[in-house]
């Protein structure tokens, strides 16, 4: 019990050492004062968890220093006692946050009872936190890294979870946006409803505003019935929104008009639906370049970017690396025909020292193919593409320019079909591998590759 401490302010004094000494027996720590005003400095020094008071002190009331400190003190418990009970002081008292009100003469079992029950809901409410800190640690492990960077993108994520505003999170393809935005969920208040992700870029322009706010049977040729869109499919829950930059401008109208009001109509319906769902959006993209190219909208810009999280790309955190290896060795281990323990140090300076133009993403696609490659213990140079071992300088993608003769037009073509043509020798031909390492669809790159004749 003495892990409790415990206030008693009685301007009587005789009652007051009374009360102090029957609460020490019990085992509790007991700091005493004679009013109000002294009973604050005392606090100050040494926060209670229970306040028991008087309720009349000769000034301030026992009920107003209640006020008081639960002001300063939110967790603590209080018990008001009085010669002079009324049913409205009691209904004051219990306003003002006691936890009960009691009449004197004193019945001592009962009162060494109560403090026992509110001492009870003081656990309780400390054990509530307990668990939602380490539900927040654990939703964030999943963003591996120990660099100050990483660190910072945890912090904040995790201060962010608590709350309902909008989330803008920022960053190259394949940095993990959408493993943040499952933590923030995770550690969120609306952790039990679901977590619904939506790529927008992968999105025909003429389906979004279908898929995102649902549809009415009849809308439109082949809605042969009623369905409901992401945002109702979110409901309670948090709808991810990822490349955001990519939606169409008239979609972006009403999708300003959800953060504004929280309605919206489903297509071909004049039907007006409550949305209580939580946003997070993430983009690749520069949207302020974008707002000054007209593609997108400044004021739905100013809505989402209430809190925005840039996440670094991994060439600006090498120190992650050998973390992130451990980490994928673990994750993918049942890709190797026998137990790797690890990756031989000449390969972990080479992954230090590369660009990852694909980030996270494209790292864990080499330690997947290497896994299934390995034909020993430790991950070893053949086991990798052979770009790693290229001692040509990399070009950081950030600074990439075209180099390429003629217009525009052309420039852009010639580094789209280099960047295709390396994601591609990187993930050895497989398709998938390089669109997800370009942070495009599969769609898109075969339509690139039959393009470029690739």
């Amino acid at each position: 019990m003495s892990e409790y401490s415990l206030l008693v302010v009685e301007d009587d004094a005789n009652q007051r050492k009374t009360l102090a000494g029957f609460l020490r027996k019990r085992g509790y720590r007991v700091a005493e004062a004679a009013s109000a005003e002294e009973a604050e400095r005392v606090a100050r020094l040494s926060p209670p968890h229970l306040l028991i008071t008087d309720l009349r002190l000769g000034g301030p009331t026992g009920v107003e220093l209640l006020k008081s400190l639960k002001a300063n003190f939110p967790d603590m418990e209080g018990l008001v006692l009085t010669a002079y009970g009324t049913i409205a002081d009691a209904v004051d008292a219990m306003r003002a946050g006691a936890y009960d009100f009691c009449t004197k003469p004193l019945d001592l079992d009962r009162l060494e009872l109560l403090v026992t029950k509110a001492l009870e809901r003081v656990s309780l409410r400390d054990e509530n936190r307990r668990l939602r800190q380490a539900t927040r640690e654990e939703a964030f492990r999943t963003l591996v890294g120990e660099s100050a960077a990483m660190t910072r993108v945890r912090e904040l994520g995790a201060r962010v979870a608590e709350s309902r505003v909008p989330v803008l999170i920022l960053g190259e393809s394949g940095t993990g946006k959408e493993v943040l935005a499952r933590a923030i969920h995770r550690a969120s208040p609306r952790a039990g409803k679901d977590f619904v992700a939506v790529n927008c870029a992968a999105l025909p322009e003429s389906l979004i505003e279908s898929e995102l706010f649902g549809h009415k049977k009849g809308a439109f040729t082949g809605a042969s019935s009623d369905r409901p869109g992401r945002f109702e499919l979110a409901e309670g829950g948090t709808l991810f929104l990822d490349e955001v930059g990519d939606i169409p401008l008239p979609v972006q109208v009403k999708l300003l008009r959800v953060l504004q009001s929280g309605t919206f109509e489903r297509l071909g319906d004049t039907r007006t639906v409550q949305a209580d769902v939580r946003l997070i959006a993430a983009t690749h993209r520069d949207l302020e370049a974008r707002i000054r190219e007209g593609l997108f909208r400044q004021d739905l810009y100013y809505r989402l970017n209430v809190i925005s999280i840039p996440i670094p790309p991994l060439r600006e955190r090498p120190e992650d690396i050998p973390i992130l290896v451990e980490h994928l060795l673990r994750k993918h281990r049942d890709l190797a025909g026998a137990p790797v323990e690890g990756v031989e140090p000449e390969v972990m300076e080479r992954l230090r020292r590369f660009p990852f133009p694909g980030n996270t993403r494209e790292l864990e696609n080499w330690i997947e193919r290497a896994l299934v490659l390995a034909a020993g213990p430790h991950l070893s140079r053949a086991d990798f593409p052979a770009q790693l071992f290229d001692d040509t300088p990399a070009e950081n993608p950030a600074d990439a320019s075209p180099r390429a003769s003629g217009g525009l037009d052309d420039q852009v073509a010639d580094l789209e079909r280099r960047l295709i043509r390396e994601a591609l020798e990187r993930a050895d031909g497989n398709q998938s591998a390089a669109a997800r390492a370009l942070g495009i669809t599969e769609r898109a790159i075969r339509y690139k590759m039959k393009k470029y004749g690739l």
